[in-house]
């Protein structure tokens, strides 16, 4: 049975994430689509192409230095999509932005040293680039659903129209396409971030701690499973640490979890659902998981 205390804590996140998430998609959807008025289609397709190599890296790093958690990351993909750069470089920033952004990074080397922090990076870097390839090369392209194709809607002035007046338009015409976006996605958004808050509200952290502690052989995919599901911050994972390492979970035990909550939070989950196929999300979910697992158990392997 919830508590009151437990019930507040619920519907304290799911109102500070449903106003976070909004503003965040729409603030983001907005200057991405700004961003295309100035810098075309075939510039970006030529930066992300899957045909260039060197494309699969310079998605990683646009991931990188884009302080985006996983839900934000969404509509940056959107404007991807739409300005068709390569499936598999899109893939490789959908991984990649949520887990190496710079907060994440700062937060890794002031808590755990450089060290820890280095294999962090560099495993999440080169799975994200290896996934993203082999997602393009099985073609996992035709799991994305036709509307994200769409572009948003057009508005036509006459030729009487004013400069000033088409430069309003311009700047309308943005508005109204992210508007048609957050509507389409306002309902997986509002579910998601209620599911992830009721499961924030009813999973302490010592009940994690327990049941992911060194002694436990599985703790390292019970903690990545469990991530997914607890949408927590991965900063706010990594200023945790220092109470779950003393109650006995291991390093490679928390990369596992941060690397779950962060990069496939069940909110996010939910909201690819309105661009992706079942298919795809499964696909999505497999490459975060074994990400997860994977550093976990090497970084306990090497160190």
């Amino acid at each position: 049975m919830m508590t009151m205390e437990t019930a507040q804590s619920t519907l304290g996140m799911f109102a500070f994430l449903a106003v976070e998430i909004t503003i965040l998609f729409l603030v983001i959807s907005y200057l991405v689509g700004v961003l295309q008025q100035y810098i075309p289609p075939e510039k970006i397709r030529s930066m992300l192409s899957s045909q260039n190599g060197k494309g699969y890296v310079m998605a990683a790093f646009l991931g990188a230095i884009t302080p985006f958690c996983s839900c934000s990351t969404i509509p940056f993909l959107k404007g991807l999509i739409r300005a068709q750069a390569g499936f598999g470089t899109m893939m490789v920033f959908l991984f990649a932005s949520p887990l190496l952004n710079p907060m994440i990074i700062g937060l890794f080397a002031v808590t755990f040293g450089l060290e820890v922090t280095a294999y962090y990076f560099a495993s999440a870097l080169v799975i994200s680039v290896a996934s993203g390839y082999l997602l393009e090369k099985l073609g996992f392209e035709k799991y994305l659903k036709p509307s994200t194709y769409e572009e948003p809607e057009k508005s036509c002035c006459g030729s009487t129209c004013g400069t000033k007046k088409v430069e309003e338009n311009k700047w309308m015409k943005i508005w109204r396409g992210v508007w048609k976006d957050f509507k389409t996605a306002m309902p997986y958004i509002f579910i998601g971030v209620g599911v992830g808050s009721l499961i924030y509200g009813a999973m302490p952290a010592e009940w994690i701690a327990s049941i992911a502690g060194e002694d436990n052989p599985f703790a390292i995919p019970l903690a990545a499973v469990i991530g997914i599901p607890l949408y927590i911050r991965a900063e706010a994972v990594i200023l945790l640490s220092a109470p779950l390492l003393a109650k006995g979970m291991g390093i490679g035990t928390v990369m596992a979890l941060v690397i779950g909550s962060a990069g496939a939070s069940i909110t996010e989950v939910i909201m690819l659902k309105s661009m992706f196929r079942n298919q795809m999300i499964l696909a999505f979910l497999a490459v975060v998981l074994g990400m997860a697992v994977l550093t976990g158990y090497t970084y306990q392997m090497f160190f």
